[in-house]
């Protein structure tokens, strides 16, 4: 005895498009497969491209468009010279990244999420401020407006910043620059 009705299963069975979606996607797995082994497994120093950005100077180590097996990560060098700052963005991935030299500090402005019938954002008017130095590793929350600042008047601070790109694929790529980085 079914305890389907009738109605239901002529419902489940109505329509007469058809398509191969499930066919298409394991043939382009497999032409993944085979196109990914040709990407890079190792990216020499001389093969990371510099890019003056609206957020300054950065080093790309891995990008999505560097052909390298690397398929969720972006990583880069961020450069900020002597007593400036980087240019103040947010984006929907976390960022990490670890001081490798000098001494700074960022300002967050932390995000306030509310879903009713529409999605509403709303940033906090005073940054929290966290200071950091060589060696140190700093978490920024996702969708959080933030600006890095290099305190040393005299050198230089590098950074490698670590994000996401796994919140594009799914459907989430917000990303925004609110103001440049001087110079830009």
């Amino acid at each position: 005895m079914s305890f389907i009705d009738q109605r239901e299963r002529d419902r489940a069975h109505a329509g007469g498009m058809h398509v191969n979606f499930y066919e298409e996607a394991v043939k382009a797995s497999e032409e993944f497969r085979k196109e990914y082994d040709s990407r890079m497994n190792v990216v020499k120093a001389a093969e990371m491209p510099f890019e003056r950005s609206p957020d300054g100077l950065i080093k790309h180590i891995i990008h999505e468009k560097m052909n390298t097996k690397e398929c969720c990560l972006d990583i880069y060098m961020q450069f900020l010279p002597p007593g400036k700052a980087s240019g103040k963005h947010r984006h929907l991935s976390e960022e990490v990244f670890y001081v490798v030299e000098g001494k700074g500090y960022d300002l967050h402005w932390d995000v306030k999420f509310d879903c009713h019938d529409l999605m509403e954002f709303e940033w906090a008017a005073e940054p929290q401020k966290f200071e950091w130095q060589q060696g140190d590793f700093v978490y920024i929350p996702p969708y959080c407006a933030h600006k890095h600042f290099n305190s040393d008047p005299n050198n230089e601070a590098r950074l490698i910043v670590v994000t996401s790109r796994i919140i594009k694929a799914m459907g989430f790529d917000w990303f925004e620059q609110l103001e440049n980085a001087e110079g830009y």
